[in-house]
């Protein structure tokens, strides 16, 4: 097989260059996430002076902040919204407007299909998918079209007045019926304006959040990496000196992620006002899961837990200052002193140290216990591999000798099926997502005798690791760890975009933006805006992205060419290039298949072109390729849940997505119509849901967790409810939904996929 890049500098026609990219069928492949580690994070537990001192330590106070009802405002958690299969399985009071919509629809509730719908409404299977057709596999066929989305339940909102310091999980709060989210003028919990994706494997994630806003740098503070002005934290360098410093922590957007629910809006965890201070003083003097029972067989909390066998009680044994105190370095939580960090907004004692870098504590600790939720023992990641890295299935048995043999054809032929439709082209490599851009890169790069993978047969370290003949390249993963390509769309365009997001046309553009959008300081979420200002030569423009890992020559559609062309999607010699790396002094130029790609226009030329098709990014309705791992227990489907079942999921793709734009990935038109057969149906949900590890399934160490109670609606329905809730008598009963506490041992009860009955 002929490598990627080599026919692009001989044809150019978008056509013809389509062509061949459809015709190449084989790989890249998906393959297993046995041993392989998860990414790097320098200086957090390592070098002379680590951020973490006693990593045992972090984890469990990271696991219990994570399942913590304690920490929302109003009994929120972080696992309210990821408690099955690290995503969210209610089915009551899930809907949001589509609040990102951008046209006034996104603040009304539409009648769902099955004639209801709107604030506590129950999803059933006749509500979905939210986009339907007359025909499964033509998107010119709609008959029904909603913006409103498959969220998560959280908080009711508010405005922060103040806290506890040692009992109640309740912030106080000036609450009141939002005028979205209520049921004849009583207030019911708001909905978050995009599905919960799961948080089980999410350590790879180059960025997290659909939309990426969940910077890969944490600064110890907020979500935005270097993005934020103000982001810092307090550090002791005496007895008399604290400083605030910049944080920079690269591989790190789980903290990034965990650090905005409870602050950063009122819809997840909190009240409107509240700061990471105040959470830090409500929380440190507590008995961590103070009002949840702990398993003694936790596989993280049970040695401290004050529960026995068969007498479960709630609390750890100890305090979340303690458990600070011994995960942390001391610099950054000794120093005794007041009146640097300010105090409350409603009177009361001046913030401490420990309180000013609560938010970096929080962060960090979810972080490290969120990196040991990887499952990477499915059936998939337990199968030998033949010479061409293909699953043998050997592992697998079924109760006769013929259903063996028919279960195993069944999943040699999903995989194919999923090979061949280039499925792989964006959820690829041990985690299926494109998104894993530092993991995929460790993985691609030559490392002598290093390997992963099914024991076996393990897979070495290099170009061939996603498959024969370097086939990684097809969906633009590289060693260099670039987080930016430029790919064609739908329509045979070559656009700049971010490696890990794709449009596939789920929803209409104006829906929701996607990565398309900004972040509070006005920049974009984009990486591929940034390099256009980098194109430019506007330094102002480039915040976040690496750029001494963006090769242009590792772009799957060529930026430029350094030979005498016309295109009008390329530049060429006449239009005026620079070698790549030429204005940092550093060439970007080695081991490029096609030398002559490794150039970019110069910033007068990039000018002379900033409005046309060769500066062209394709980031409008993109999103974060998510994860197929464990995709059976993980419904609904998509950014906004339009989708219940796996079958439905197939059907979407075999229609080539439900809306076609300019940003819509062009991988999409690979799939074909037949993939929508019964039998492939079938199959491929035979192969997908051969990715799922039954430690999930099961609740299984380290999948376990203490008691969580969760709102799962009000008192009512969707056209009436009960009022009084404690918290204000114009507010919603809720109804609750209690996990029991699990140990390592799980529970005897499996998870059931998305509106699937309880066994």
């Amino acid at each position: 097989m002929r490598k990627q890049h080599q026919w692009y500098p001989f044809i150019l026609a978008g056509l013809l260059a389509a062509t061949a990219r459809m015709a190449t069928a084989d790989g890249p492949l998906p393959v297993s996430l046995r041993g392989v580690p998860t990414p790097p994070v320098p200086g957090l537990l390592d070098g002379a002076n680590p951020i973490v001192v006693d990593k045992t330590a972090a984890i469990v106070l990271g696991k219990a902040l994570f399942w913590d009802q304690n920490v929302g405002s109003d009994g929120q958690a972080c696992a309210s919204c990821h408690f099955s299969a690290g995503a969210d399985g209610r089915v009551k009071n899930q809907i949001n407007p589509g609040q990102n919509s951008i046209q006034p629809t996104g603040q009304t509730f539409d009648a769902l299909p099955s004639g209801a719908g709107g604030p506590n409404h129950t999803l059933m299977a006749e509500d979905f998918p939210l986009q339907r057709f007359g025909n499964v596999t033509d998107n010119s066929t709609l008959i029904y079209n909603t913006d409103d989305v498959a969220g998560s339940a959280g908080s009711f909102g508010g405005e922060f007045q103040g806290t506890s310091t040692f009992s109640g999980a309740n912030d106080q709060c000036r609450r009141g019926a939002n005028e979205v989210f209520n049921v004849g003028h009583v207030g019911t919990r708001k909905v978050t304006p995009r599905n919960a994706p799961t948080v089980i494997n999410a350590v790879f994630n180059h960025r997290n959040f659909w939309d990426g806003r969940a910077n890969n740098s944490f600064n110890g503070s907020s979500p935005w990496g270097p993005r934020d002005p103000d982001a810092g934290v307090w550090i002791k360098l005496n007895a008399r000196t604290v400083v605030k410093q910049r944080l920079n922590l690269i591989n790190s957007a789980l903290a990034s992620q965990a650090v905005a629910p409870p602050i950063f809006n009122d819809v997840e965890m909190g009240c409107h006002g509240r700061t990471w201070l105040d959470i830090g003083r409500k929380l440190l003097n507590r008995q961590p899961l103070q009002s949840q029972p702990v398993h003694p067989q936790d596989s993280v909390l049970g040695g401290l837990s004050n529960s026995s066998a068969g007498n479960l009680k709630p609390g750890l044994k100890t305090t979340y200052k303690n458990l600070v105190i011994q995960a942390f370095n001391s610099q950054y939580w000794a120093y005794s002193g007041v009146g640097k960090f300010g105090a409350p907004a409603n009177g009361g004692a001046a913030y401490n140290q420990m309180e000013a870098n609560f938010a970096m504590f929080f962060g960090l600790a979810i972080q490290l216990y969120e990196s040991t939720l990887v499952s990477d023992q499915s059936p998939f990641d337990m199968s030998p591999l033949d010479a061409n890295l293909a699953p043998t299935w050997s592992n697998i048995s079924a109760a006769t000798p013929a259903e063996t043999t028919a279960k195993i054809a069944s999943l040699k032929h999903g995989f194919n099926l999923f090979v061949n439709n280039h499925c792989g082209r964006c959820h690829i490599g041990p985690t299926m997502s494109l998104a894993a851009v530092a993991t995929n890169a460790a993985l691609l790069t030559p490392t002598s005798s290093a390997s992963f993978g099914p024991p076996a047969t393990p897979i070495g370290y290099g170009p061939d690791a996603f498959g024969p003949f370097a086939a990684a390249t097809l969906s633009g993963a590289t060693a260099s760890a670039s987080p930016i390509t430029r790919d064609l769309n739908i329509l045979i365009q070559p656009r700049l975009m971010d490696l890990g997001f794709a449009n596939v046309g789920v929803t209409e553009t104006d829906a929701d933006p996607g990565l398309a959008g900004t972040d509070p300081f006005g920049n974009p979420l984009s990486y591929a805006a940034q390099y256009v200002g980098y194109l430019l030569a506007d330094t102002s423009a480039v915040i976040d992205l690496p750029i001494e890992k963006v090769r242009a020559c590792d772009f799957l559609a060529p930026l430029a060419i350094n030979q005498a062309l016309d295109d009008p999607g390329y530049f060429s010699q006449g239009d005026g290039l620079q070698a790549d790396g030429s204005r940092e002094g550093v060439l970007r130029s080695l081991g490029c298949a096609n030398p002559d790609t490794a150039f970019i226009p110069t910033p007068a030329t990039a000018r002379a072109a900033a409005n046309g098709a060769k500066m062209s990014v394709a980031t409008a309705g993109a999103f974060k390729v998510p994860t197929l791992r464990n995709v059976e227990l993980t419904g609904p489907y998509m950014h906004n849940g339009g989708m219940a079942t796996l079958a439905q999921v197939i059907e979407f793709y075999a229609r080539h997505g439900n809306f076609a734009n300019d940003a819509q990935n062009f991988n999409l038109g690979a799939s074909s119509r037949g993939l929508a057969s019964v039998q492939n149906i079938a199959d491929l949900s035979n192969f997908l849901k051969a990715l799922t590890d039954e430690r999930v399934r099961y609740q299984k160490a380290p999948f376990d967790h203490p008691q969580l109670t969760v709102a799962h609606g009000h008192v009512g329905n969707d056209v009436q409810v009960e009022a009084g809730n404690p918290l204000g008598a114009d507010l919603a009963k809720d109804e609750r939904l209690t996990l029991p506490a699990v140990g390592t041992d799980g529970a005897a009860a499996p998870i059931t996929p998305f509106l699937a009955p309880s066994p």
